[in-house]
């Protein structure tokens, strides 16, 4: 599975991006996707996940109510619109992908696909 991330920038804080992944080499609905984020001097965190479907998702506490993922299977594409940006959510930002039929409960953790990274600076 090859990933493509793209959309990020510089924001000023409260500004919003939306963050697109574009998969291929595997069919895309056999895919939960998840976005991860890594600040500097940071470990890598987990951000959002979505099922195959897109009808379920997962959000790590520190992005809930501000950030959304969604995907277009139609297009391979995964996508995480971010609004009322902050400070702390600079970073640069990983879509990943897993195999995984299940629709429920999509995984926090055990990606095994990795993209290229897009950065992402809010400005106070």
């Amino acid at each position: 599975v090859q990933l493509q991330a793209s959309g990020g920038g510089l924001v000023q804080a409260g500004g919003s991006l939306r963050l697109s992944c574009a998969a291929s080499g595997r069919t895309f609905s056999s895919l939960a996707m998840g976005w991860f984020r890594q600040a500097p001097g940071k470990e890598r965190e987990f951000v959002a996940a979505i099922s195959w479907s897109g009808a379920n998702t997962r959000y790590a506490d520190s992005v809930k109510g501000r950030f959304t993922i969604s995907r277009d299977n139609a297009k391979n594409t995964v996508y995480v619109q971010m609004n009322s940006l902050k400070p702390e959510d600079t970073a640069v930002y990983y879509c990943a992908a897993v195999v995984r039929y299940s629709d429920y409960d999509p995984p926090g953790r055990g990606y095994n696909y990795w993209g290229q990274g897009t950065q992402v600076t809010v400005s106070s």
